[in-house]
């Protein structure tokens, strides 16, 4: 008998403290609304209407889009968006790559060399200084007896504005031999 007083001293200990001191769990709310609850939230229903009576018509929400930031905008502006934001129609030229163009010849002049080249397709068109030429926003800056010297502007990742020359040889030099 004492081990059966022992054991149950010990179930009654575990539940004690198990249940966190015993105390009781409040009962679960009622489905339905009580009255008192209905008249508490019908009070400021009632105060709200009063106040929209008495200012007129009630306030309509306008948002309001000053100084904050557009979230449908890219971080990163694309060169292709630059050029189109000037809507200038791009030339010929100006759509292809400049390693797209070919260096076919160049015809000195008194008044400054005119280089002649070929797209892809054998269109042929002429150059002077100051043409623009390729995707990148490139500028014709001199032409010599043997080559084109052109001048891009474009962006690096951080936003500066870098140049970059590109020449286009006469002659192609190829591999394993001379010009």
């Amino acid at each position: 008998m004492s081990y059966a007083l022992i054991t149950i001293l010990v179930a009654a200990a575990f539940f004690a403290v198990s249940c966190g001191g015993g105390s009781v769990p409040s009962p679960a709310p009622p489905k339905g609304k009580s009255a008192v609850a209905q008249k508490k939230l019908a009070e400021p229903a009632k105060a709200e209407q009063k106040q929209e009576t008495e200012q007129g018509e009630r306030k309509e929400y306008a948002y309001d889009p000053t100084g904050k930031v557009d979230p449908f905008k890219p971080f990163i502006q694309l060169a292709s968006a630059k050029k189109s934001s000037k809507n200038v129609p791009l030339t010929p030229l100006e759509k292809y790559e400049i390693s797209q163009l070919k260096l076919v010849a160049i015809i000195s002049t008194p008044e400054g060399n005119i280089a002649l080249i070929e797209d892809s397709t054998g269109k042929g068109y002429f150059l002077k200084k100051g043409t623009g030429i390729g995707k990148n926003d490139g500028r014709v800056k001199k032409i010599l007896k043997d080559k084109v010297v052109i001048e891009e502007t474009y962006q690096d990742i951080l936003g500066q504005t870098k140049n970059n020359e590109v020449s286009l040889y006469l002659h192609r030099i190829e591999e394993g031999g001379e010009s």
